[in-house]
């Protein structure tokens, strides 16, 4: 960050400089404030599970086995309260994670269903810091002003990637890290770590915006790359029981190379059973693949994602880039330091404007 004085009587170039400059900083100390705050949270989600199980132990003392008639009782039994869908249990989280529609999450032991947890942004550090990074803390006004700052945020990577590009020949120079004087130190350190970072900063922010506007971009990519959504399947409504064991059964066979992730509870007279599975292939860590039934058990659509058009992957791929879940454990790791980058960019930038203000 530099503060450059305004001035009309300098070359063209160079009064564009100056503003851009001046936005940098200016802009970069108060926006950038909220652009750290939020990927530091990011940081500590990349680790959400874990962190998870390492707070509550007994969600990991199971075998992950899904059970059709403890699903049934589940439903029965937390559907009139709300519960909208429950991921099955797998290997890293091998219980039952229940969505409900107030944003609380609920764990249900997979050998009978006993309720283990319950979670909140009320109550749990790391749903707060979810709650903070998607939207603020502001619902759906909190996520629309999130997008503002994510495009803002954007602006001032791509600004500061102008004001530190060096005349052809000098890059090198350009990307050295220098120990002092002050004032150097903290510029040399500011320019370097986000150029040198920059492809993945940018990665972390245009994922981030495109999951504010998942719509808009998929729109885009679509009309770019071709691709469209699949509409599921209508059926008139429908009172009959489900046999859960079933339907498990036929949504495995429908899709057997892939893994089961999440069932939708249906309304009490819905007539479509709807699972999402992950397909071999696909990055997000709950697929985007989708299996639908009658209530009887018969398939009536098998969606297999890793078969979708260039366009749409594009956009189904936004999360799962975001959250570091391609690439294994090492792009784990790297998403995690890519969410310190911005609150060291904030610090290194107001070092940097604090010690030159003092020497003038």
């Amino acid at each position: 960050m530099a503060s450059t004085p305004l001035t009309t009587h300098a070359p063209p170039r160079r009064r564009v400089r100056a503003v851009l400059s001046w936005l940098h900083l200016w802009v970069g100390l108060t926006v950038g404030i909220v652009f750290a705050l939020c990927s530091l949270a990011g940081t500590v989600l990349v680790f959400h599970v874990d962190l998870l199980k390492l707070q509550h132990p007994q969600l990991a003392q199971h075998a992950p086995v899904a059970d059709g008639r403890v699903l049934a009782r589940l439903i029965e039994r937390w559907g009139p309260e709300g519960m909208r869908s429950l991921d099955l249990p797998r290997e890293d989280l091998p219980v039952w994670q229940a969505y409900f529609e107030d944003g609380h999450r609920q764990y249900f032991a997979p050998e009978d269903g006993a309720l283990l947890l319950y979670r909140s942004h009320h109550d749990d550090v790391l749903m707060w810091l979810h709650e903070w990074h998607v939207e603020l803390l502001g619902g759906k006004t909190g996520k629309e002003v999130l997008g503002v700052f994510g495009w803002t945020s954007l602006a001032l990577v791509l600004i500061g990637l102008y004001l530190w590009w060096p005349r052809s020949g000098r890059y090198l120079a350009q990307l050295k890290v220098h120990a002092g004087p002050p004032v150097r130190r903290w510029l040399s350190w500011h320019r370097s770590s986000g150029v040198v970072l920059l492809p993945l900063l940018l990665l972390a922010t245009v994922t981030g915006i495109g999951m504010v506007y998942g719509r808009g971009f998929q729109k885009v990519f679509v009309a770019a790359f071709g691709g469209e959504n699949v509409k599921a399947p209508e059926l008139p409504k429908d009172t009959a029981s489900i046999d859960w064991t079933k339907a498990i059964a036929q949504a495995r066979a429908a899709l057997p190379d892939a893994r089961l992730a999440r069932v939708s509870v249906p309304d009490p007279d819905e007539g479509v059973v709807a699972f999402r599975a992950q397909a071999n292939g696909e990055w997000h860590p709950v697929g985007r693949s989708t299996v639908s039934l009658s209530r009887e058990g018969r398939v009536l659509q098998t969606v297999d994602a890793t078969t979708h058009r260039l366009g749409l992957r594009m956009s189904q791929a936004l999360y799962p880039l975001h959250v570091g879940a391609v690439g294994g454990t090492t792009m784990k790791w790297v998403t995690a330091v890519i969410g310190l980058l911005p609150a060291f960019l904030l610090v290194t930038g107001f070092l940097f404007w604090r010690r030159r203000r003092g020497h003038r």
